[in-house]
């Protein structure tokens, strides 16, 4: 899941309306330091793995980890159904199962990088991962319901509870029947291989490939037919594309291209300033998008004035994340590294996006500060901390 504009300051904070909605400095508050802490990114490295392990994969909770009792736990589905559904984890694991790689990404990804900054969960780039997910289809249980020819949206329901907006709430949002009835759409009991864990939706949740993570419902309990535009506060007014908090915007959907890299060499403890070797340097990452495959990925040594094809990969499935790689003969001096991805519906990764209020999908190119030279890191022993 992503997260929305209002600070997570709490319900008395956001009445009195003492929590910002941006900062103008660069100062990270100590309501997102918590929020920062109990959810994590996936470090940069971990694009080298084609799965992402499940404790390095991206993760956003916005309020606790509900305690689930799986032997008393049930999915219903009702609403403006024909008939009404209740079914446990075991029947859920007797129907038909499938598994498949899907890529996901937290719509609020790179909304620490706005200036100013939307206060909310403060993402730089890794909020992402690319999982083997196992389950069963979700359209097969629709079809089971038999919608009513007046059911128009499907509405999923977590377990998870809290206060947003100064709004008690579950945590839920809504598709399209038609959306939700693509084939691809899953209900996963499994990440990786392995049930849940209790963190990433124990004991089921919602894939929706392609779409960003906010569609991703975790401890999905309950899915319900209805008849009229979902309106809850996940729905609307959170994850819009808005100019101003007074200015509703356009819905977030599906995930724009993006590419990310490997930072090369080893880092500077606190500015993550990449120090390597002159000589051959081969650069790696990742490229996806939920708008169509990977089709190019680019590469700059020169903070974007200057480009190059990288070598693009196999893409295992269609929508997991693609990899590539480029050879870079990195001579002595400083560099601004960038990669930027295009996908086969003519979407190019921008160089920069325009600010909104929520601090939503912003897929602007990364960008990679290196220093190489000879002898630039001196070589040390293993020391502690």
């Amino acid at each position: 899941m992503a997260e929305v504009s209002k600070a997570e300051g709490g319900m008395a904070a956001d009445i009195q309306g003492l929590t910002p909605r941006v900062a103008s400095g660069p100062d990270i508050s100590i309501e997102e330091l918590h929020l920062a802490a109990r959810n994590h990114s996936m470090p940069l490295e971990a694009l080298r793995y084609d799965i992402t392990p499940v404790g390095m994969h991206y993760l956003l909770i916005h309020w606790d980890i509900p305690s689930v009792d799986p032997a008393g736990w049930r999915l219903t589905l009702g609403g403006s159904v024909s008939e009404q559904l209740a079914l446990t984890l075991a029947d859920l694991k007797g129907l038909p199962k499938v598994s498949s790689q899907v890529t996901l990404e937290c719509a609020g990804n790179g909304r620490a990088l706005f200036t100013p900054r939307p206060v909310s969960q403060p993402w730089l780039l890794e909020a992402v991962g690319n999982a083997e997910w196992t389950g069963t289809p979700l359209r097969a249980l629709i079809e089971a319901a038999r919608p009513l020819a007046r059911a128009a949206e499907v509405v999923f329901t977590g377990l998870d509870r809290g206060v947003q907006g100064g709004i008690e709430q579950q945590y839920e949002r809504s598709l399209s029947l038609t959306e939700a009835s693509r084939a691809e759409a899953l209900l996963a009991y499994e990440m990786n291989g392995l049930p849940l864990t209790p963190q990433h939706g124990f004991p089921l949740r919602l894939v929706v490939p392609g779409w960003y993570g906010m569609a991703q419902v975790k401890w999905l309990h309950s899915i319900t037919l209805v008849d009229e535009p979902f309106r809850g506060y996940q729905q609307e007014p959170a994850y819009h594309v808005a100019s101003s908090d007074e200015d509703l915007g356009n819905p977030v959907t599906r995930i724009l291209p993006r590419s990310l890299m490997v930072p090369p060499g080893i880092p500077d403890f606190i500015s993550r300033i990449r120090y390597l070797s002159p000589g051959s340097c081969v650069l790696e990452g990742r490229a996806w998008s939920g708008h169509g495959h990977i089709n190019q990925v680019r590469v700059s040594t020169g903070g974007g004035l200057d480009w190059a094809n990288a070598e693009l990969g196999p893409q295992v499935s269609e929508f997991s994340w693609r990899p590539w790689r480029y050879v870079w003969h990195a001579e002595a001096g400083e560099y601004e590294l960038c990669c930027r991805a295009a996908d086969s519906a003519g979407n190019i990764q921008p160089l920069t996006t325009e600010w909104n209020a929520q601090g939503m999908c912003n897929n602007a190119v990364q960008r990679v500060r290196v220093v190489v030279g000879t002898g630039v890191v001196p070589v040390q022993s293993p020391a502690g901390p």
